[in-house]
Formats: structure tokens, C-alpha cells, sequence
């Protein structure tokens, strides 16, 4: 592999992901593609065992629109394709020998067929219905009873009111597009031709048509604009199955097989999911991941969606809530990795701070940093060497990497977080007897417990409302509101004995009004504590202000025994107290004389 991919030295500046997994084969910076990921693919188109790269170039949207592959480190063949490619696969169409895949790519109305990257076949989407007073217009024009002013004005005038439901022909919106002087040589032109109205193709995969294993023949499955989902025969090209979408589908996957059972699930504009099954043209199941879908993938039964609120989700068919992971930013694109590789279960999401996150299950494995927004994933095997990566950037460039064979992704995860066992189902015992007849108890005597539960509830308020009024009526709380101001006592005890420092804070709570003549007062048992001053006089409070008074406190206690020292806060010739502090005084340590 080394000698197959270093023809193209790797320059220093090559994004490198931190971890050791991976290997820099190949980096071009000057490639100048502009794709999707639906746009990519790799295959062995001639039977040879050494795969290609296949990748839909938009070039520059109206030019330079080509199908391109790549061997190696080389741009082998372009092939020039009218208009911009949708997305690309490839599938067998017969079993004859060599036995070389055809490749399908979808642009515009049409999928083109490719075998051996030579023009195969060209299949055409069924014409839809024309609006009959926008026919009945063009045939006017065409028989040069309206003139383009009228003709132009007219249109407008339908597509404004278009009362009947049927979406105008692209002819008709080309042209109301144009200003009034290039409306009328372009209805000189085209007045002429037939009118058309096509739709065109969204999303493109493959089904199995009637066995499962590598190089099985499969059918081809298209989504289109006009919500229209078919599944192609693949020898004859004919639609085998029509099915109808309440959304306008942009992304597909399908499970099974064509003649026996299969899965279609699709993703579409109205942010839900759907999911078709064999027999049914109108969906079976259908749900709402709760965003705007980014990509959807298929990781073996399970169904992985990017959505736009930064979270890569994981569904059942029928819509059941598996996982669901945070993301640090928008999401750019989603691949999964190549069902016959040994990373079937991993799948590559690509975020718009340039990093492509490897995720097994919910777990995420891998981190590659790039220097650009990747806009490009497949995955899948390259030339002759497993395990490649190709990659495209927002700008054009072209990075493929190799996995090496001794790196296996383990399902635990980079970041830490919590423990794999949290997230383990819990074993719940089944009910035993005394539950079934508590909930038999709880059914048939309910309104008497409730009843019961409203009394005690009921009286515990009361309680605790008598109890806050009576400490408010006598003062007994730290903080008080009333009595001509508002006061607030806080204290701290320092030391461990048996000399304490004891500091009370006072503080005024009112906006405005000033305090005076105010006074501490201290209450404790005498055959316990000793203080130095029983009050302390407080001549002026100022709003806002914390005026912090000390008192040394003696435990005369042997014992060390603790006790409850009151601290009034009072207003000269009014006896009941202001605010009341209760301080819980430590146990004092015993003297020791030596």
C-alpha cells in the first residue's frame, strides 16, 4: 500500500487526527472538486480487484460537470455530464461474466447507466401532468394570438393564483425569472416546443432483488420531487413499484429483498421519518426525530440520523427511541462504513469545525481533524488495500487515509463520562404479593387516603403558620420587619475555650429611615458563662451599614457544658425586644494545669 499511494508525497501540513490510527496516503490540495458524499463511491468497475474512486463533480454548478474516477493517486477518465448529479451508485444487473457492477447516477430528470464506464442505458422519470390554463397560454403564443408582454403578465399572474395545485413547468418559471426585455426573445425561442413538466431525482440507493450476498444482482431505488418513490427492474429499467411520499424525500435507505420482504426508509423535508414494506404504497410507519434530517443511515436493523440541533439519534423501523448523542456543532455530512469491512457498525460524521467523528454504536471511537469542513465521506476499499477513507473538503481538496489492520475500535468512550454500567437496564424484581395488595388498597380506599393525606397537610400549615406568627409577635426571630424599622442580628462565636470572642452584627434593613437609641442586651446562665458587658449601647443605626459589637465570654463550667446565650436588640423605653438571636455556644475545652 505504501508503494501504491506514494507516488504523491504527503506534504507537513497534512490534518493529522492525534491518534495513530490512521495512515496519510494521499493529499491534494489542488484537486478542485466539489461533490457530496452521495457523489462518492468505490468499486471494482472491471473485475480486476483493484477498486476506483467514483465521485459526481459539480464544477462550477453550469460548467465543468463531470464524472470522475480516480486509481491510485491519478485522475484515470472523466466523463462530461449535462447537468449536476444528485447522488451515484453502483449495482449488478446480471450475473453474466465478467461479472463488472454498472454504475447509476442520477442528474436531473434522468439516471444515466454506465458498464465498464461506457454509456449503457438512460432512463427517463414519467412526465407529470401540465397545468391546462398554462398550456392553453404557451399554445396562444405559439399561435400568435398573444403576444410575450401579455403572455409574461398572464403567467404571472397564474403563478400567483395558482388555484388548482399543479406546480408550473420549469419553462414557464424560467421565464418569469427574466426581466420584461429577455421575456421576449426567450418566448421566441422556446414558444415552439413541446411543454414539459419533469421532476427531477433527490435520493438514489440499491435493494437486493433476490439474494443477499455480495455481487447479487439489486434493483434500483429512486426518490423524486413530486414525492415519488420507484423501484426499477434492473434488466429492463421498467418501474416495477410506484409508492407516494407525504414529503418531498432527500434521503433513502433500504433493507431485504425486492422479491421477497424488504424495508424503504426515507427522510424528508417536513423533518419526519418513513418507512415503507413490501405491498404497501403509502407509508407503514412514520415518526418525528425532532429536527431537520442531515443524513440517514442504515447500521444493521437500526436506523442513525443526523438532524440539524447537533445530535446524531438512533431509531428502530418503527420509530422506538434507542440512543441519542450530543454533537459540538453542525453536522456537514453522515456515511457509515463498508458493510464488508470490520468497522460494519461504525459510522462517520463530518461537523462544520472541521472534525469527522468515528461513533460504534453510541460510543465515539475515532476523531479526525481536518483543515476544512468536510463535505465528503465514503469509506470502503481503494486499489488493492482495505479500510480507506476518502475524504473531500469544503475547498476542493482530496484526502484519502488508510486504517491500519491492528487498530480495532473499541466501544467505550474518548471523552470521560459516565461508566458503560449506568447505562445498563436495571433487573426490577417482579410484584410480589403485599405490591398487588397495596395497589389493590391504594385503588378501592384512594379518595379516603387522599382525604386523609389533605387533613395532615392541612394541619401541618396551620402549625407552621401559628408558629411563625408567634415568633414574629414576640420578636424571636434574627430578622424582623415592624416596630418603626427593619433589623437583622447576626453572630459569631471565636475560640474553643473557655475565653470565647463573641461578635454581634447589626444591621438597619431600611432604605431611608436612620435608627437611635438603640441597645444590646444579653441574657445567659451566670453558673455557666461570665461576660464582660451585659449591654451595649447602640447610639445610631445607618441603612445598609453592618456595625459589628464584641464581648468576651468565659465558660466557668469544669465540664466544658454548653448552653444558649440570647442577644435583645432593644429601643430605649419600649421593653419587648426588637429582634431576638439565640447563639448556640460550642462545648469549651477543659483547662489543663501543668
Amino acid at each position: 500500500a505504501g508503494e501504491k499511494y506514494g507516488e504523491t508525497p504527503v506534504p507537513e501540513e497534512v490534518p493529522t487526527d492525534g491518534e495513530s490510527a490512521w495512515i496519510n496516503a494521499h493529499y491534494d490540495p489542488v484537486a478542485s472538486l466539489n461533490t457530496l458524499s452521495s457523489c462518492m463511491v468505490l468499486e471494482d468497475l472491471h473485475c480486476d480487484g483493484d477498486y476506483k474512486l467514483l465521485i459526481g463533480d459539480f464544477g462550477t454548478g453550469a460548467f465543468d460537470v463531470k464524472l470522475k474516477v480516480f486509481g491510485g493517486t491519478r485522475l484515470l477518465t472523466e466523463t462530461p455530464l449535462l447537468e449536476i448529479p444528485t447522488a451515484i451508485c453502483t449495482f449488478y444487473i446480471d450475473t453474466t461474466e465478467p461479472h463488472t457492477p454498472a454504475v447509476a447516477v442520477a442528474s436531473g430528470s434522468f439516471i444515466y447507466i454506465f458498464k465498464n464506464m461506457r454509456p449503457y442505458f438512460k432512463f427517463s422519470l414519467p412526465s407529470l401532468e401540465v397545468n391546462e390554463k398554462e398550456r392553453q397560454l404557451w399554445l396562444l403564443a405559439k399561435q400568435e394570438k398573444m403576444d410575450p408582454v401579455e403572455l409574461y403578465e398572464q403567467l404571472t399572474a397564474l403563478r400567483n393564483n395558482n388555484s388548482d395545485g399543479v406546480s408550473l413547468t420549469v419553462r414557464t418559471h424560467r421565464l418569469l425569472n427574466l426581466s420584461l426585455e429577455d421575456a421576449l426573445s426567450f418566448v421566441s425561442v422556446f414558444k415552439h416546443s413541446p411543454l414539459k413538466r419533469e421532476t427531477v431525482v433527490t435520493a438514489l440507493t440499491t435493494l437486493h432483488k433476490d439474494r443477499s450476498e455480495p455481487g447479487a444482482v439489486s434493483c434500483l431505488l429512486a426518490a423524486t420531487e413530486n414525492r415519488d418513490i420507484f423501484v426499477f427492474d434492473p434488466q429492463a429499467f421498467t418501474i416495477l413499484v410506484k409508492m407516494s411520499s407525504p414529503a418531498i424525500p432527500v434521503f433513502i435507505c433500504a433493507s431485504g429483498l425486492c422479491d421477497v420482504q424488504y424495508t424503504i426508509t426515507v427522510a424528508c423535508r417536513d423533518a419526519f421519518i418513513y418507512t415503507y414494506k413490501k405491498g404497501n404504497t403509502e407509508p407503514k410507519h412514520h415518526f418525528a426525530p425532532g429536527s431537520q434530517a442531515c443524513g440517514l443511515v442504515r447500521v444493521g436493523k437500526n436506523l442513525v440520523i443526523g438532524l440539524a440541533n447537533k445530535t446524531l439519534v438512533c431509531y428502530t423501523p418503527r420509530g422506538k427511541h434507542l440512543w441519542s448523542v450530543g454533537l459540538p456543532d453542525l453536522i456537514a455530512t453522515v456515511a457509515i462504513m463498508d458493510p464488508q469491512s470490520k468497522m460494519s457498525q461504525a459510522v462517520m460524521v463530518s461537523l462544520k469545525n472541521s472534525e469527522v467523528r468515528i461513533y460504534k454504536n453510541k460510543y465515539l471511537v475515532n476523531t479526525i481533524k481536518a483543515d476544512d469542513v468536510v463535505v465528503g465521506l465514503t469509506f470502503g476499499q481503494f486499489g488493492r488495500e482495505d479500510g480507506v477513507l476518502a475524504m473531500v473538503t469544503q475547498t476542493g481538496c482530496l484526502i484519502i487515509k488508510i486504517l491500519k489492520r491492528i487498530v480495532t475500535f473499541e466501544e467505550k468512550e474518548l471523552i470521560p463520562g459516565p461508566p458503560q454500567a449506568q447505562s445498563t437496564k436495571l433487573n426490577v424484581p417482579k410484584k410480589t404479593k403485599l405490591f398487588a395488595s397495596s395497589t389493590m388498597r391504594e385503588r378501592e380506599m384512594g379518595t379516603s387516603m387522599h382525604q386523609l393525606f389533605q387533613k395532615d397537610l392541612f394541619s401541618l400549615r396551620l402549625d407552621t403558620s401559628r408558629s411563625y406568627v408567634k415568633s414574629l409577635a414576640t420578636s424571636m426571630a434574627p430578622m424582623v420587619t415592624g416596630h418603626g424599622g427593619s433589623y437583622k442580628i447576626s453572630a459569631q462565636v471565636q475560640g474553643i475555650g473557655p475565653l470565647f470572642n463573641l461578635t454581634v452584627a447589626v444591621e438597619n434593613l431600611s432604605q431611608k429611615q436612620v435608627a437611635m437609641n438603640l441597645c444590646l442586651v444579653f441574657q445567659w446562665d451566670e453558673s455557666l458563662y461570665c461576660l464582660d458587658k451585659k449591654i451595649i449601647q447602640i447610639p445610631m443605626l445607618i441603612p445598609s451599614i453592618q456595625y459589628k459589637y464584641k464581648n468576651n465570654v468565659e465558660c466557668l463550667d469544669d465540664n466544658g457544658q454548653s448552653d444558649i446565650i440570647k442577644v435583645y436588640l432593644h429601643s430605649h423605653g419600649n421593653p419587648v425586644p426588637l429582634v431576638t438571636a439565640n447563639i448556640n455556644m460550642p462545648i469549651s475545652e477543659s483547662v489543663v494545669f501543668v
